[in-house]
């Protein structure tokens, strides 16, 4: 005989079946949540690689494991109304994301949603500017770019080789639409000044200079036959092959991609006089709304302008009157600080990272030990349209091969030359993107994170690492030279004002409308009266908005959390590698956003911004 449950009993069954419900319905919801905004996440990634098959090869080492096509890719080609399509694209990414709910989620998968909001919310604002945008800048255009990109263009096999080939083929319609963008730019009356017009119509020469090509001595051509002749000592080749595709290469270079660069020449000449604003954007109607915009999303920094502004003159301020007092006290200062190269070691720049690498052990967390970098120098018919250096970022997949370009012709050796590997090696991008990748892999957040443009943080990141770098140097070399703490603190100060200053003309400049004569009544009431040095920095600003803030903006809201994080753990116990590995597992990021982290940091590091909301 069965024996009847009490209805005591029957309560607490009944309890019991409420409460597994209500579990498994939490349990579902969150995985749901979490697997629907994956799946999002995934096909933003991927559309976002797949339109640009030059971004693609550089972001992944094997495009076949995510099963994408490499040769199935074409260049992006601008057509009429595109920037209003862009802009619906954005728009529409946005109103997807208002769909789901974070709070179910995971804390990684809430993060990733963080981090994407803001950088969309960004862009859109941006990009809501139709025509402002101006993809031929003279330093960091579309057309000078490129043939860098092409001459690391990784070749890996035959296939590689094809793809290569395939992407030189492409850029006449690649370079028609910017074209096309451009005149575009021009009927709005946003076309750039004659200026910057006649600096994009030279590097077109240079960058395909007639004579090189008729020469075989093109770098093109050059990088080309080094990575074939790679591939053959590695037997993955034939010489047949080789041969075949050396002039192939060289055909499409001088009757394909020279002819094209050499037709944006003549568009950009034609529009020349359309473009009447020899000023910053304050200039157009709209530019200071358009900067504002731009600085958000070039500096992940939400500050007013005038905070900003208060900021950067605040530090300016600082560092100039130390900079004063030192010379007071050592009025030989200013006359040795001509002779820095002669205080430090002439090294090579490998020597320099393994160096800076076992020095920076203490205050930064450790990266995968099998990381390696090659150093290489910037070709001669580029180094007068080349940063002074920079980091090629390695594929997400495979970011244990690095390389660093050096300009011979801007970066001295000595001090200068440590103090560069400081920001593009240790403990600057090269550390800070294996990081990175490698923390973003290991805790399985989504790999676009990695697309997410952070320059504040990116570049401010390697500015920290490029002054803090000065301290290691002084280690160096003051047993030997003790002058050097003195020597090394006034170029440290020295750096800081330039830097501190030209953010400052770039607000000046873009959001001010301050025209040549009144930078040149700045920079002389400071004792800055070269001429061609001012007409230099000016035409610079001009032709890079927000440029320098992202270095030095960044650098300063980095400070920032920096001091606000000794406060909050003035009690449990700060340390710099605490606050270093707190910066470099939740970044990249805007500032808001780590700022935001920081505030909500429990002793464990857990966030009680990510936490779950039941």
């Amino acid at each position: 005989m069965k024996k009847k449950l009490s209805p005591l009993q029957w309560a607490g069954a009944i309890i019991l079946l409420f409460l597994f419900i209500l579990f498994t319905l939490f349990l579902y919801s969150r995985f749901h949540e979490d697997a629907r905004f994956e799946k999002f996440a995934e096909k933003f990634f991927l559309t976002d690689l797949c339109s640009n098959p030059i971004n693609l090869h550089y972001t992944l080492m094997n495009p076949a494991d995510w099963g994408i096509d490499e040769s199935s890719l074409t260049l992006p080609v601008y057509h009429t109304g595109q920037a209003s399509e862009e802009l619906e694209e954005i728009r529409t990414a946005l109103r997807r994301l208002e769909t789901f709910h974070p709070e179910r989620m995971s804390a990684v998968n809430q993060y990733t949603y963080i981090l994407l909001s803001s950088y969309l919310s960004a862009t859109e604002d941006c990009a809501s500017y139709l025509y402002y945008e101006e993809p031929l800048s003279p330093s960091s255009g579309a057309q000078s770019n490129l043939p860098v990109l092409l001459a690391e263009y990784r070749l890996n096999s035959a296939k590689d080789i094809e793809n290569y080939l395939a992407v030189l083929a492409q850029i006449p319609a690649y370079l028609e639409g910017l074209a096309l963008y451009e005149r575009e730019k021009a009927d709005h009356g946003l076309f750039m000044s004659d200026a910057l017009a006649d600096k994009v119509i030279e590097q077109c020469g240079a960058l395909m200079d007639e004579q090189a090509l008729q020469s075989d001595n093109h770098f093109l051509e050059i990088t080309f036959a080094k990575r074939l002749d790679k591939l053959l000592e590695q037997h993955l080749i034939e010489e047949t092959d080789a041969a075949c595709w050396r002039a192939e290469n060289k055909r499409l270079l001088t009757t394909v991609v020279a002819p094209a660069y050499n037709r944006l020449a003549d568009e950009l000449t034609l529009l020349k006089g359309s473009g009447t604003n020899t000023r910053g954007l304050a200039g157009y109607e709209d530019g200071q709304e358009y900067y504002q915009a731009c600085l958000r999303l070039a500096t992940g920094s939400y500050r007013t302008i005038p905070e900003i502004k208060q900021m950067l003159s605040g530090d300016f301020e600082k560092n100039y009157f130390a900079l004063i007092t030192l010379l007071r006290e050592y009025p030989a200062l200013e006359d040795n600080l001509s002779s820095l190269s002669s205080t430090f070691p002439t090294l090579p720049p490998e020597k320099i990272l393994a160096g800076l690498e076992k020095m920076t052990a203490e205050d930064y967390p450790a990266i995968p030990s099998e990381t390696e970098c090659t150093v290489k120098y910037v070709d001669k018919a580029l180094e007068p349209y080349s940063a002074p250096a920079f980091y090629m970022i390695p594929p997400i997949d495979n970011t244990k091969d690095n390389t660093i370009y050096i300009n011979r012709m801007d970066t001295a050796e000595g001090l200068s030359l440590f103090t560069t590997m400081a920001h593009e090696g240790y403990p600057g991008h090269l550390y800070q993107t294996v990081y990175s990748g490698y923390y973003i892999h290991s805790t399985g957040a989504d790999p676009l994170r990695s697309l997410l443009s952070c320059g504040g943080y990116i570049e401010g990141w390697a500015t920290y690492a490029e002054l803090n770098s000065y301290d290691y140097a002084i280690r160096l070399t003051k047993e030997k030279h003790p002058e050097t703490e003195v020597l090394y603190l006034a170029d440290k100060l020295n750096r800081q004002i330039q830097l501190s200053l030209y953010s400052m003309l770039d607000i000046i400049i873009h959001y001010e409308g301050a025209s040549y004569d009144r930078v040149r009544e700045i920079l002389s009431a400071i004792g800055i009266s070269d001429e061609e040095s001012i007409r230099a920095v000016y035409e610079y600003i001009i032709g890079e908005p927000c440029n320098y803030l992202k270095y030095y903006l960044g650098y300063l809201e980095i400070e920032a959390l920096k001091e606000r994080a000794e406060v909050l753990w003035s009690e449990d116990g700060f340390t710099l590698y605490r606050f270093h590995t707190f910066l470099l597992n939740n970044g990249p990021a805007d500032f808001r956003t780590l700022s935001r982290l920081l505030e909500t940091t429990r002793p464990d590091g857990n966030s009680h911004l990510l936490e779950k909301k039941n």
